[in-house]
């Protein structure tokens, strides 16, 4: 009962004090974050990490369909030819970053 209570006691403090903070507090964490995934460093970083893993997935693809052959899903491996052709389009994708 004791830990139950410290749990409410915790919440209600927690909901007091990010009130407190308000909107305001929000939209500068907001701005923060916006200006950090707008950085070039970062979104080289992502588009790296992005293109790197659609070429594991390629190599997945070959690896898995050779080992089991037909018995894989036609839908997962259509999910996976998909990735590999986005990847060398060189188009943006939806979160509006290139794979180039």
């Amino acid at each position: 009962m004791r830990y139950k209570v410290t749990f409410a006691v915790g919440l209600a403090l927690g909901y007091v004090l990010g009130t407190r903070a308000g909107r305001e507090r929000y939209e500068q964490l907001k701005k923060s974050a916006r200006g950090i995934a707008q950085n070039p460093a970062v979104r080289n970083a992502a588009e790296s990490a992005g293109q790197t893993g659609r070429e594991y997935a390629g190599k997945a693809l070959a690896t898995v369909s050779h080992k089991v052959g037909d018995a894989m899903p036609a839908s997962l491996a259509g999910r996976v030819r998909g990735l590999r052709d986005r990847a060398g389009g060189g188009a943006e994708d939806e979160w509006g970053t290139s794979n180039t």
